[in-house]
């Protein structure tokens, strides 16, 4: 367990600026570019969109350097690997292209070893991580992040960052390509609800100025492949920076629940925790949601998850608990795959229970956190999902095969 004290600045795409306090006055003042930085510093500026994007969706921030990264240059040098499966972390399932910036992937990691003197760096997309055991450092260009299970952290695209373990951890891992994740517009909801922005944290600056004589390894996703080089210094010299192009993490459990309280079931986009827009109107290439504790009181309802075919992709996980709606056999670390417009729902003892049950108040998923990954892609699974995992549940679907006809065609209205 580290017991480091870390410090961050709260909001959601907020323009932040920080200097790790050793540097004082490290970032120029008024300008990005003097013709001699302080402390001899090199400047670089990180674009997470096109320059000419509007102001609210123009992303970028401008670090200062004390030495400048030798390794683009090089990246062209070695080509070791597919990033299908890459020491722990293997892909799932997904859809899109990275070449023409518009997909999605899903990973999965698992792993019990730190890197050491070697950093990731994705050109391809964002990286929205989900710990389910396990916790994680990580160690990025603008400062260092400690993140938990029932936390998430993002990586945006071209972000340099590397991850210390300390004992078996595991998790999951949502990729976007040329998208960034948003905080879903709230509508007739209003201003406050949902996930808050205030609740979002960025790390300070910190830097490590460090030689690496036998060499630091950058590993660069570049088009769904991997690139390697190597350098003689630590990547993370960052002094200084400002923008609102950062690293962040979330709490899951600052989550503001809206709920029903009156009768039938809303959505589950109720909650979105984050969504990464596509170019139509309120259909996303990707949405995070959460099924967090909540109150239930709902009258003449069934309260658990409703019966449906979707025209979105679904990919559930399971940080901590059980799911309400398939209480065995779904298990934290586990994973499901609705595909476009598949048939799903509660299982049998989930249904006959609640078709049944007195409708009082009562507490929903109490000490549990289920996922979802939900987009507008059409995900194709890998053969390591399929296959070379060995633990594809084959016998998933008879959780439904019980379920049997309730008709009645004497049945008369009562009393509601």
């Amino acid at each position: 367990m580290c017991v480091c004290l870390f410090q961050y600045m709260s909001g959601f795409g907020n323009e932040f600026s920080s200097e790790d306090p050793r540097c004082p006055g490290s970032l120029p003042e008024g300008q990005n570019n003097p013709q001699v930085s302080p402390y001899g510093l090199y400047a670089e500026q990180l674009s997470g969109s096109a320059f000419t994007c509007p102001r609210p969706a123009n992303k970028r921030s401008q670090a200062n350097y004390f030495s400048y990264f030798e390794f683009y240059e090089n990246f062209h040098l070695i080509l070791f690997a597919s990033f299908s499966t890459f020491q722990g972390l293997h892909t799932v399932c997904g859809a899109g292209d990275a070449k023409s910036r518009n997909g999605i992937g899903v990973h999965v990691y698992t792993c019990n070893t730190s890197m050491v003197d070697r950093c990731f760096n994705n050109s391809d997309g964002d990286f929205l991580i989900v710990p389910q055991q396990g916790e994680i450092l990580i160690t990025t260009e603008f400062g260092k992040m400690m993140v938990e299970p029932n936390e998430i952290c993002v990586i945006q695209q071209g972000m340099c960052f590397s991850v210390d373990v300390f004992g078996e951890t595991r998790g999951y891992i949502l990729e976007v390509y040329g998208a960034h994740f948003e905080l879903p517009d709230l509508g007739p909801i209003g201003a406050n609800g949902l996930a808050n922005p205030r609740d979002f944290l960025c790390p300070v600056a910190w830097y490590e100025d460090r030689k690496v004589p036998t060499g630091y390894t950058v590993i660069n996703k570049y088009q769904g492949k991997l690139f390697a080089c190597q350098q003689d210094f630590s990547p993370f010299n960052v002094v200084a920076w400002h923008g609102n192009y950062t690293p962040y993490k979330y709490n899951l459990k600052n989550f503001m629940v809206i709920n029903c309280v009156a009768f039938d079931h809303a959505d589950p986009s109720i909650f979105t925790v984050l969504t990464a827009k596509s170019t139509r109107p309120g259909v996303a290439i990707a949405d995070f949601v959460i099924f967090p504790p909540r109150w239930g009181v709902a009258d003449h309802t069934f309260r658990p998850p409703y019966y449906h075919r979707n025209c979105m992709s679904e990919f559930m996980g399971l940080i901590k608990g059980h799911y309400e709606a398939k209480e065995e056999g779904f298990q934290p670390g586990g994973a499901s795959l609705h595909s476009i417009m598949t048939p799903h729902g509660p299982d049998v003892d989930c249904f006959e229970k609640n078709s049944t049950a007195e409708l009082k108040p009562e507490r929903v998923a109490e000490g549990t956190m289920a996922f979802m990954f939900e987009s507008s892609f059409s995900m194709a699974v890998t053969k390591w999902g399929l296959h070379t995992c060995q633990k594809l549940d084959k016998n998933y679907y008879q959780c439904w095969e019980p379920l049997r006809s309730h008709f009645n065609p004497n049945w008369k209205p009562g009393k509601q």
